[in-house]
């Protein structure tokens, strides 16, 4: 494996880890359970790492966190999607407020949605007893949060200059 590949796996695994740790954070919402971590660390992998990595990441800590019961079914639909769009924005715009709308549609609004199949087909939740839109606003609730405390750390990091130089570093 070169460098590169594993300085971009060992922050990976970091971010899952905090990730996993940070959902310890969480905060009871209309049945849903949000997350913010989770949000801060789909940004961070969009400007770190890139897509791919980024839904490793989401997979990865969602799957930990059901193991360790911490989370529930409904964080794979959520982080996954988050992560996509933003990291797909950030690669498009390698501009940082885009990215953060990204993640809170992407989380919010796509993972909102795709959350609703998953709890009637996973958690036997009663399509009558569910509105197509329920998660939608938990989820935004949640990567609002998420997206406020990464933009706060991204933003002050590019303002420093810092942004740049990391990335450069992670890719050499």
């Amino acid at each position: 494996m070169n460098r590169t590949r594993v300085k971009k796996l060992a922050l990976a695994g970091l971010l899952t880890a905090l990730a996993v740790a940070g959902s310890l954070f969480q905060f009871p919402v209309l049945g849903s359970q949000c997350a913010p971590v989770q949000h801060m660390v789909n940004l961070i992998c969009a400007v770190f790492l890139g897509p791919g990595y980024g839904v490793g990441v989401a997979f990865s800590a969602s799957l930990i966190r059901n193991l360790m019961a911490l989370g529930s079914p409904l964080a794979f639909p959520g982080s996954m999607c988050g992560a996509l769009v933003c990291a797909l924005m950030y690669r498009g715009t390698r501009k940082l407020l885009p990215t953060c709308a990204a993640e809170v549609a992407g989380t919010g609004i796509l993972g909102g949605l795709a959350a609703w199949p998953v709890a009637i087909l996973v958690m036997g939740k009663s399509a009558g007893t569910i509105a197509f839109y329920a998660y939608i606003v938990p989820f935004l609730i949640s990567t609002v949060a998420g997206s406020v405390m990464a933009g706060a750390v991204l933003f002050a990091l590019e303002r420093a200059g810092a942004l740049g130089r990391m990335r450069t570093a992670l890719s050499t």
